[in-house]
C-alpha cells in the first residue's frame, strides 16, 4: 500500500478506497478502491511541493456558527478572500512563474484575465522580478485595474469582454516574446490552486464529508479534488456553477468539454464559456457532482457570509456557500462537516445594491406578486388587511381602468413558516387575481424600478431585455449601434457596477420587418431576450 504524507502534517492517510467507492447523498461507505493511477500522483506530488507560501498566506478554515446552526450541520469557510490579492488566485500564479525557466523569467509573461488572476500574477511577477504585461478588457472594473496597476503589473486595456483581450495577448506574446501564462488550463496553475485542498485536510483531520468549491474555468476544483481524492477518497468533492455559466457540469454530463453559446455577466469572475482541457480530465474522474444556483441564491449567499463573517464576498466567490445551501437542502444532511471555499472578495462597492436588493429573494423570505384589485373607496384598505401582519417591501399602485387597479408588490415570507406559494393562494381564494413575479427577471431588474401605468396603445411596440460591455460612454455607445432605425417608446438602465449594462428597451418595428431588431441585436453580439410577452410588461407597462 502506498503512503504519501503531507510535509506540513502527522495526519496524511494510507491511500485505500476511491471515486468509485464514494457516498451516495449523505450515506457512508466502506468500499475500498484500485491504486489510484499516474496522473492523480503526479498532480499530488506537484501540489506538495507548490511553492506557494513564499508570497500566499494559509487563510483560515473558519466555523460559520449561525449557517451551522440552522443548517443543522457544522459548516466550516474556507477564507480565501484574506489572500493578499483577496482572491485564491495568487497560489496558481506563483507556481507557474516560479517554475518557469531562466529565460522566460527574463524575458518577461504575458496573460489576459478580467480581474482576479491578473492581480494574482501582478503581485507574484512582482515577487519574482519579472516583467509582467497584463491584457484587460475595456470594461474592467476600476477596482480590479488599481489592483493590478498598484502590485508592479503594466495593464493594457483591449476589447470590450475577455474574448478579445486574450486575441489581443496572444498576438502580444508572439510579437515580444513574452511567455503566455494561461489563467486556468495549466498543469502548475492547478497544483498551486490545489494547495487550498492540502490546507483544508491538514486543518480539518477529523470528520469531513464534502467540501464545495466554486467553478469557472476548473483549476481550483481540478487541484482539490486530485489531492482530496488521494488522501481522503471518501470526501466528496462538489462543485458549484451558476446556472447561465455551468461549463463544468454541462461537460461532466456529456462527457467531452463543451463551449457554451453565452455565459452570465453577474458572477463575472467564473463567467467562462469552456473548462480548460487539464481541469477536465480531472474533474471528470474525481469530482463527485457540479451544482448550479440562481443570481438571487448566489445574493442570499453573500448575505450569509457576511452575518457569519462580517466580510463581503464578490458573487463568484460566494457560489460555494451557495452551492453547500442547496446541497443540504436537497439531500436532508444532518450533523456532516462540510467545507466551503470562499474564493475572492474582489467586488465593487456599487455592486453590493444590488445584492442587497436580491439577498431576500434568494431567502425565499420576499415574494414579488402583480395583484389587480378592484377601482373603487375601500379597495385599496381592503387588499392590506388580506395580506395580513407581513413585511412590506415594496408598494407600487396604478390606475387602470375604471373597474381595476393594478398593484406591484414585495412581501416578505418564510420557506418553512409563511411560504409564498400559500401567500398566493390566499389571496386568491379571497378574489384577488395574483401572477406570481419572483422569479420574473424582467419584473426582478427593470419593471419595479419603472412601474408607472399604461401609455396607451403603442402599434407593433416590441421589448427586449439586453446586456452590453459596460464602460464609460457605454449607454450612448449602445444607443447609436441601435441605430436610427426604430422609434424607442420605452427604455430602463441600471448601472449595477458590473462589466455588463443591462437595458429594458422597447421599440415600434414596421410591420414589414418583424424580425429586424433581433438581427440587429444578433449582428451586434449583444445578450438579450424577447420580453413582449411577459407579463410583468403587459400588465404594469405595455
Amino acid at each position: 500500500m502506498t503512503t504519501l504524507l503531507d510535509p506540513h502534517s502527522t495526519n496524511a492517510k494510507p491511500l485505500s478506497g476511491g471515486p468509485d467507492s464514494l457516498s451516495d447523498g449523505c450515506k457512508p461507505t466502506t468500499t475500498k478502491r484500485a491504486e489510484p493511477d499516474l496522473l492523480l500522483k503526479r498532480y499530488v506530488t506537484s501540489i506538495l511541493s507548490a511553492p506557494v507560501y513564499d508570497v500566499a498566506i494559509e487563510t483560515p478554515l473558519q466555523s460559520a456558527d449561525r449557517l451551522s446552526l440552522s443548517l443543522g450541520n457544522r459548516v466550516l469557510v474556507k477564507r480565501e478572500d484574506l489572500q493578499p490579492v483577496f482572491s485564491f488566485k495568487i497560489r496558481g500564479a506563483y507556481t507557474k512563474l516560479a517554475r518557469l525557466n531562466r529565460q522566460k523569467k527574463i524575458l518577461g509573461v504575458i496573460t489576459a484575465s478580467a480581474g482576479n488572476h491578473a492581480q494574482g500574477l501582478a503581485l507574484a511577477a512582482k515577487r519574482l522580478g519579472i516583467e509582467a504585461l497584463i491584457v484587460m478588457p475595456v470594461t474592467t472594473p476600476e477596482l480590479k485595474l488599481h489592483g493590478v496597476r498598484s502590485r508592479g503589473g503594466k495593464a493594457v486595456l483591449h476589447g470590450d469582454a475577455f474574448p478579445q483581450a486574450l486575441a489581443h495577448a496572444l498576438k502580444l506574446a508572439e510579437e515580444t516574446g513574452y511567455d503566455f501564462i494561461p489563467p486556468f488550463d495549466d498543469p502548475d496553475v492547478i497544483a498551486g490552486q490545489g494547495t487550498v485542498a492540502m490546507e483544508i485536510l491538514r486543518q480539518q483531520p477529523g470528520q469531513l464529508d464534502a467540501i464545495f468549491v466554486p467553478v469557472g474555468g476548473g483549476s481550483l476544483i481540478a487541484g482539490v479534488a486530485a489531492y482530496v481524492k488521494y488522501l481522503r477518497p471518501e470526501v466528496r468533492v462538489i462543485g458549484v456553477e451558476p446556472n447561465d455559466s455551468n461549463c463544468c457540469q454541462q461537460a461532466m454530463a456529456a462527457g467531452e468539454r463543451v463551449v457554451l453559446p453565452k455565459v452570465g455577466a453577474f458572477a463575472d469572475g467564473v463567467a467562462v464559456a469552456q473548462i480548460g482541457a487539464h481541469n477536465f480530465e480531472l474533474c471528470r474522474r474525481y469530482v463527485d457532482e457540479v451544482i448550479t444556483v440562481t443570481s438571487d441564491e448566489l445574493c442570499s449567499a453573500i448575505k450569509t457570509i457576511y452575518d457569519d463573517t462580517r466580510s463581503i464576498t464578490e458573487p463568484a466567490g460566494a457560489l460555494a456557500v451557495a452551492g453547500l445551501k442547496k446541497y443540504v437542502e436537497r439531500e436532508g444532511c444532518r450533523d456532516q462537516v462540510l467545507v466551503a471555499i470562499n474564493s475572492g472578495a474582489n467586488v465593487n462597492f456599487d455592486r453590493l445594491r444590488h445584492v442587497a436588493e436580491r439577498a431576500e429573494l434568494g431567502e425565499r423570505r420576499e415574494a414579488i406578486l402583480a395583484v389587480t384589485i378592484p377601482e373603487r373607496p375601500g379597495s385599496f384598505k381592503a387588499f392590506c388587511n388580506a395580506l395580513g401582519r407581513r413585511q412590506i417591501t415594496e408598494f407600487n399602485y396604478r390606475f387602470h381602468t375604471d373597474k381595476e387597479a393594478h398593484v406591484f408588490i414585495g412581501v416578505q415570507t418564510h420557506p418553512d413558516w409563511d411560504p409564498r406559494d400559500a401567500l398566493v393562494q390566499r389571496l386568491r381564494e379571497q378574489g384577488y387575481p395574483v401572477i406570481d413575479l419572483t422569479d420574473n427577471e424582467l419584473a426582478k431588474l427593470h419593471v419595479r424600478h419603472t412601474v408607472g401605468g399604461h401609455a396607451g396603445p403603442v402599434p407593433r411596440e416590441q421589448v427586449f431585455r439586453v446586456e452590453f460591455p459596460e464602460h464609460p460612454a457605454a449607454l450612448a455607445d449602445f444607443l447609436n449601434q441601435l441605430g436610427r432605425h426604430w422609434n424607442i417608446t420605452l427604455f430602463h438602465y441600471r448601472n449595477h457596477g458590473a462589466d455588463a449594462g443591462r437595458v429594458f428597451v422597447g421599440v415600434q418595428v414596421p410591420a414589414d420587418e418583424p424580425s429586424s431588431v433581433q438581427s440587429t441585436f444578433d449582428a451586434l453580439g449583444y445578450a438579450y431576450s424577447d420580453e413582449t410577452e411577459n407579463p410583468a410588461y403587459k400588465l404594469f407597462i405595455g
